[in-house]
């Protein structure tokens, strides 16, 4: 899914083995993920889709950061996550959020930009339906009569 805040930039589901990397969107005060080459399309994420960093993880908060100048305090020790979307019954914040093997959840707002990840599978549902839309379903016996 794409975040609320996301609604007015042109997107697309993701696909397995998308290259994706973290992006400020233009005209919003949000960020989320666009495949490399594509800035200015959102991808949009299942819960549950897994996605694999090139590196580990870093948050990012401007004025953290200005406070804080330790860069290390703002890595996640993991290159691996899975797509979530958190406090869903609140309609005015952002709800994207990757977990992590240790449970940690970050907002993908809380992401510094630039980070390269690939995804890796998509959730079971997801991936049945698409099955399902592509292969032709076989007829029935009951509409064979």
């Amino acid at each position: 899914m794409c975040d609320y805040s996301l609604h007015g930039v042109a997107s697309r589901p993701a696909k397995v083995g998308d290259r994706l990397v973290t992006t400020d969107f233009r005209n919003t005060l949000t960020r989320g993920f666009s495949a490399v080459g594509e800035p200015e399309v959102a991808v949009c994420l299942m819960p549950g889709t897994e996605l694999a960093f090139e590196a580990e993880v870093e948050r990012y908060h401007i004025w953290l950061q200005m406070l804080f100048f330790r860069r290390d305090k703002w890595k996640i020790p993991h290159k691996v996550g899975r797509f979530r979307q958190i406090n869903v019954d609140n309609p005015a914040t952002h709800h994207d959020a990757i977990e992590f093997p240790d449970g940690r959840l970050v907002l993908v707002t809380r992401l510094r930009p630039g980070q390269h990840a690939t995804v890796l599978q998509l959730p079971a549902r997801q991936h049945a339906a698409t099955e399902a839309k592509s292969e032709p379903r076989p007829a029935s016996p009951a509409s064979a009569r």
